[in-house]
């Protein structure tokens, strides 16, 4: 018997004559819902670990220890304030998992899953009334309150919806007016990062036997799922993840919204909280975190900053994609890929990925690609170099540790993936996999609308993209480089051949006119310059090849 399975024994309650409720894997607070009011002695709660979910995908290692480990500890958690668990282990999809208890437990309940597919798999037990489903309590924001901050929409602008949560939340707002003046401090947290003040080292956490147990089953069960695993830096237990939260605010918050864009090989995570993939399991409720940082006593920039984040872009996010059922619903319709994809695993490892059977309805994500980009995501991703310093450093980062903040998401990852015309799905789905926060209402909007700009203005004003200035402006990657940003470096022709590839599809949003008159103003023979670096580059990485200097003359 595993010492997970021993211990729970061990603190386990009659289970007879209880309301069983179903705890999704990224719903494990007590804080929210059913259990936040009704008493331990009465409620019963089932927990499933589906091994075709973990295998859907070629997830990180570390993203699959952060998940089991915190069921596991959360269920022995539960089972010590004297509720009954049923934990369940399963080769299939969830539905089945369940199908089999309900028989003795009767009909069960369950907080509306924030997953899509998770929802879709549950979909013919609430057609059956067989599982009763009940409002999510994790969100902080409701479906009225972003129609109303919407108007008609699309497009949708998170900057309307923020102010209008924030006003009616009465957050970080005196007398009816935010803070400080204004809304957003963004425009002040762009500074980069010259090693000072220093950057405080990540927390790392101590081991116990559950912990353990789940690095072993991940090392047996899971040895084809690439990445790192560490253990030692999952919080897990309740004390882990108040140690995590105490870390955050008290190293991380004060300092970071001026360094909020900043990115540096001398620190992967400055001054980030590291929170997300505690907040999107709920082991850390985002109704808490908001709070409890609303009345640190550090700078306001930093302050707003993080309430932004997370009151604003992810409630943002996730009303987009549920309102746009995953992008399936949008206007004109969109492309639907039939199966998951796996991000461009299987053409860079040699070997196929074998996602296994899915149940009747499920389709592998929306496809659009509103600028007609269709390239394969190079070899660089999973690992081989490409020679950009700033890549490889940043993919090094995510298969080492699972997680790198939104900057080096966005303006890195995504921007080279976008001026070299990479296919959005495919990077969305290597997202999916690679990061430990990365769930479909999350990574979805974020990569196909805002990373990619797929699904046009839906959701984003213009394309995020940039030469290798920003780069450079932003990071101590280019000093590490064979490439000079100011001169030989191909991102910034990259960038200028992009502009001119899509110039017809960018001519009418307002804050691309003035890159588009730039690109136009550019000389004839830079201009077929800046095209041929592209051809050279996407042939190249494409190839699983690495760039070098011959790079020089075409930049």
């Amino acid at each position: 018997m595993s010492a997970f399975t021993k211990e729970l024994t061990r603190r386990q309650t009659d289970p007879a004559g209880r309301r069983w409720l179903f705890v999704p894997y990224d719903q494990l607070s007590d804080q929210i819902g059913p259990l936040s009011r009704e008493d331990p002695a009465e409620c019963g709660i089932v927990l499933v670990e589906s091994l075709w979910k973990a295998r859907r995908r070629p997830y990180h290692r570390q993203k699959l220890a952060w998940v089991l480990a915190n069921m596991r500890q959360f269920a022995l958690e539960q089972a010590g304030r004297g509720v009954a668990v049923r934990y369940v282990r399963t080769e299939g999809p969830y539905r089945e998992a369940l199908e089999s208890l309900i028989g003795d437990a009767g009909p069960l309940r369950v907080m509306c899953p924030a997953e899509r597919e998770l929802r879709l798999d549950l979909e013919p037990l609430v057609t059956a009334r067989a599982l009763d489903v009940l409002a999510h309590e994790g969100w902080l924001t409701t479906t009225e309150q972003f129609e109303e901050s919407q108007g008609d929409g699309p497009p949708w602008k998170m900057d309307a919806f923020y102010r209008h949560v924030r006003r009616q939340s009465g957050l970080l707002m005196e007398g009816g007016k935010p803070l400080g003046g204004k809304f957003s401090f963004d425009s002040d947290n762009r500074k980069p990062w010259s090693g000072e003040p220093p950057a405080p080292e990540p927390p790392r956490y101590p081991a116990d036997p559950v912990k353990e147990e789940v690095g072993e089953l991940i090392e047996r069960d899971f040895a084809r799922h690439p990445g790192r695993l560490d253990m030692a830096t999952v919080a897990a237990t309740r004390d882990d993840v108040e140690r995590a939260w105490s870390w955050a605010t008290r190293e991380a918050l004060p300092r970071f919204g001026p360094y909020e864009d900043a990115m540096s090989v001398r620190s992967r995570t400055l001054f980030h909280t590291l929170l997300s993939p505690l907040v999107n399991l709920h082991r850390l409720t985002p109704a808490r975190v908001v709070r409890e940082t609303a009345a640190l006593d550090i700078p306001l920039p930093s302050k707003e900053g993080f309430v932004r984040q997370v009151l604003g872009w992810r409630e943002f996010i996730r009303h987009v994609h549920e309102v746009s059922d995953g992008f399936r619903a949008v206007p004109g319709g969109t492309p639907v890929r039939p199966a998951p994809g796996d991000g461009g695993w299987s053409r860079s490892s040699g070997m196929a990925w074998q996602a296994g059977p899915s149940p009747e309805g499920f389709d592998g994500g929306a496809a659009p690609s509103a600028l007609g980009a269709h390239e394969p995501l190079p070899a660089a991703f999973w690992g081989q170099r490409s020679g950009l310093a700033c890549l490889d450093t940043v993919v090094r980062d995510v298969w080492e540790h699972g997680y790198g903040h939104h900057i080096t998401r966005l303006m890195v990852l995504a921007n080279i993936a976008t001026l070299l015309a990479i296919e959005p799905r495919e990077l969305t789905d290597w997202f999916w996999a690679a990061y430990v926060d990365a769930y479909d209402w999350v990574v979805e909007p974020n990569v196909l609308a805002m990373g990619t700009f797929a699904t046009g203005p839906l959701a984003t004003t213009k394309p995020y993209v940039s030469g290798a200035a920003y780069i450079n402006r932003m990071s101590d990657y280019c000093s590490g480089c064979r490439f000079d940003p100011a001169s030989t470096c191909p991102i910034t022709p990259l960038y200028w051949a992009f502009l001119a590839r899509n110039r017809d599809v960018l001519r009418d949003l307002p804050r691309m006119r003035l890159p588009l008159a730039s690109e136009a103003k550019r000389p004839r023979e830079r201009r077929h310059a800046d095209q041929m670096t592209f051809k050279h580059v996407r042939a190249v990485l494409g190839a699983g090849r690495e760039l070098d200097e011959d790079l020089q003359g075409q930049s």
